[in-house]
């Protein structure tokens, strides 16, 4: 199993158990991620939990932050590191 595989595992797994997660980010749904980690997800958890983002780094961080806030587990994709270092 490849990293790309078992990152994807991982978050399919956490979606299938719980319906508070959700995930959000860069091109994480139709382009299916900038490393295709969100492969599938998107057909098979639907727009509302596979949430492509425009490019604005911060407004998704915060965004992720106020819905962890309620009660619901975000998972925030940064395309590269370099990226969330900046918010």
């Amino acid at each position: 199993m490849t990293v790309r595989e078992a990152l994807n595992s991982a978050l399919d797994e956490e979606m299938s158990a719980d319906p508070s997660v959700f995930l959000m980010g860069e091109e994480v749904g139709e382009y299916q991620g900038a490393y295709k980690i969100t492969k599938g997800l998107l057909d098979k958890y639907g727009p509302d939990r596979v949430l492509d983002t425009p490019i604005t780094e911060a407004g998704f961080t915060g965004i992720g932050v106020g819905a962890a806030y309620q009660g619901l587990r975000p998972v925030v994709e940064f395309m590269t590191f370099n990226f969330s270092m900046q918010v």
